[in-house]
């Protein structure tokens, strides 16, 4: 996200006010641990489960952070939004919680869960051709003729600090154990969770040290981790066989970086975000079988 004149980088502060406001709404998500995964690692190792918040993933907290900072007089032409999953899923059921409309701009081939969920939180989907036509300019269309909202999935103040509360979490419920973190793993995708995570983190622990993990192909940062396909069929597979616990592919991939090594936290206290478990059942069986 790069600053403008009329748009402020969010800061830490926004992180707690954001922490206010979902206060009650939104889960606070255990830091889950497992003594094999420690042996593996040869670390001290905690995993945040946002596949446990509401709709699955971290998306609820940024989503439900931005629409309940719009002034309730503004509130009557609702929000769009442009998703082919979890940022969809996550504005429908905030939009529901607040009794706003809500139109999501999803592809035509998004996997039909995704479409049914998403429909079945209360959202008026509106399906596009990914290979012609443009989401975002759709969305803004749509929020141009209906004075509604406008709710990007990563690159904005409110839903970066939503998204940051993670990270707070992250921090407090490990210095209720005398514990502080001294490595945490995010998975980048547009950046808005590592942004806020960084946020929150940095301001009560500079020392703690912030990577990315991202499958190969979509790496585009700098101090982070590509993991192959297999390594995150892995780490698909020991969350579902070791925790129980069921994580889309993307949300496994700082667990993958960890398992692969490529992230090393030898000797140390780390944390790793699973940050959703939205996975189309078909995919899921060939990946845990």
């Amino acid at each position: 996200m790069q600053p403008s004149p009329d748009r402020a980088l969010p800061t830490a502060a926004d992180v707690d006010a954001a922490a206010q406001r979902l206060a009650g709404v939104a889960l606070r998500t255990p830091l889950l641990i497992s003594p094999v995964l420690d042996a593996l690692t040869g670390a001290r190792v905690f995993l945040k489960a946002e596949t446990l918040q509401r709709t699955g993933s971290f998306k609820f907290r940024g989503a439900y952070n931005k629409l309940s900072s719009i002034p309730p007089a503004e509130r009557a032409g609702g929000v769009v939004a442009f998703s082919s999953g979890n940022h969809a899923q996550g504005v429908a059921a905030a939009a529901r919680l607040l009794g706003m409309p809500a139109v999501i701009v999803m592809p035509a081939d998004a996997p039909r869960p995704k479409r049914e969920r998403t429909a079945a939180l209360g959202a008026e989907v509106v399906l596009y051709d990914r290979a012609r036509e443009d989401r975002q300019a759709i969305a803004q269309e749509i929020a141009h003729k209906r004075h509604a909202a406008l709710v990007p999935p990563y690159d904005d103040a409110l839903i970066i600090a939503g998204q940051g509360t993670t990270g707070r979490e992250i921090v407090e419920d490990l210095a209720a154990q005398g514990l502080v973190p001294e490595v945490i793993a995010v998975t980048a995708s547009g950046g808005g969770l590592t942004a806020g995570i960084a946020l929150a983190v940095k301001a009560r622990m500079p020392q703690a040290r912030l990577y990315t993990a991202e499958p190969e192909g979509f790496d585009r940062v700098g101090a982070g981790a590509a993991v192959s396909d297999e390594e995150v069929a892995a780490a698909v597979a020991f969350a579902f066989r070791e925790l129980k616990l069921v994580v889309e592919p993307g949300g496994a991939a700082a667990l993958a970086a960890l398992l692969s090594g490529k992230i090393d936290v030898k000797g140390k206290i780390a944390v790793a975000v699973l940050s959703g478990g939205n996975v189309d059942p078909e995919l899921f069986y060939r990946l845990v079988a």
